[in-house]
């Protein structure tokens, strides 16, 4: 017989996994502890992008040395360009996804060239690699989200029941967006946008398989979920001084929870522009 030392990685994981089930099929909350340590591991590996980047701005935040020749807001430029050529080399992305991704790396630029004039934000420390106020790196934070979204679906299988017009989500993504820069000048309308929101996809869900059983949540509980958790990715990257909020000058604090609403709708951009390349499939019955 094949020793297990011998057998391929894939073959091996593959075992792991059988036995691991077989586990699980002993009792009702081993069934539901093993399911949840899957969601949980099978979410770390669809946002490893964001991760790693995460990862890589703490890192440098912690250990840089401060006479480097290189400026840390540039490593992280460097390091972010590592990051999505792995992804592409070892085909945890495709090409069709890297190329929606980068249209998030253009419109997130966009959005930081803007916000950053205004005043909403500041990146406090030097670097050479910018346009303006604002470092490259930081065009990657939003393509992490769309890698996210991307991987998330081919990793749960996500199918969708109820998932409103197209035409109306890229109307509805479209004002989000321009009310972003707009909000500026002009009244904020980001309560009609919630209330938009919730009219177009308040009746649809998702549908998706984390261990062996097929699960529903309805869409905008995911957006608040995944929401949630940016916002403590933002909390993680602030405290990384990757960027500092008016307040957070001179020493570090929580973000404002107010902040959710902001990426909260930045989820419906996301999901529309991923759209391109995962076309919402809807859900057998």
């Amino acid at each position: 017989m094949t020793s297990t030392r011998r057998l391929p990685l894939e073959a091996l994981g593959r075992r792991w996994l059988h036995e691991a089930q077989a586990w699980a099929e002993r009792g009702a909350w081993r069934a539901a502890a093993f399911e949840f340590l899957w969601f949980g591991l099978k979410q770390g590996w669809a946002c490893l992008f964001g991760g790693l980047l995460l990862a890589l701005i703490l890192a440098t935040h912690l250990l840089w040395p401060d006479h480097a020749p290189v400026a840390r807001y540039d490593g992280l430029v460097l390091g972010a360009l590592a990051i999505q050529a792995g992804m592409l080399a070892f085909r945890l992305e495709t090409w069709a996804e890297a190329r929606v991704i980068f249209l998030f790396h253009v419109a997130g630029t966009v959005m930081e060239l803007f916000k950053t004039a205004y005043g909403s934000w500041i990146y406090p420390e030097p670097s050479s690699l910018r346009i303006g106020d604002v470092p490259l790196f930081s065009g990657f934070m939003y393509a992490a989200v769309g890698s996210y979204i991307a991987r998330v679906q081919r990793i749960f299988h996500i199918r969708v029941r109820r998932y409103p017009p197209e035409g109306a989500t890229w109307v509805l993504a479209a004002a989000i967006y321009v009310n972003f820069f707009a909000h500026h000048w002009l009244p904020d309308i980001r309560i009609a946008l919630f209330v938009a929101t919730a009219l177009l996809f308040g009746q649809g869900s998702f549908h998706f398989t984390a261990d062996r059983t097929r699960r529903a949540m309805p869409l905008l509980v995911g957006f608040f979920l995944v929401a949630l958790f940016i916002w403590f990715a933002e909390n993680l990257a602030t405290l990384g001084r990757a960027w500092a909020y008016p307040g957070q000058e001179a020493g570090w604090e929580v973000v404002s929870l107010a902040k959710l609403g902001s990426w909260f709708l930045l989820m419906i951009i996301s999901v529309v522009l991923v759209s391109l390349v995962h076309r919402p499939e809807e859900e057998p019955r």
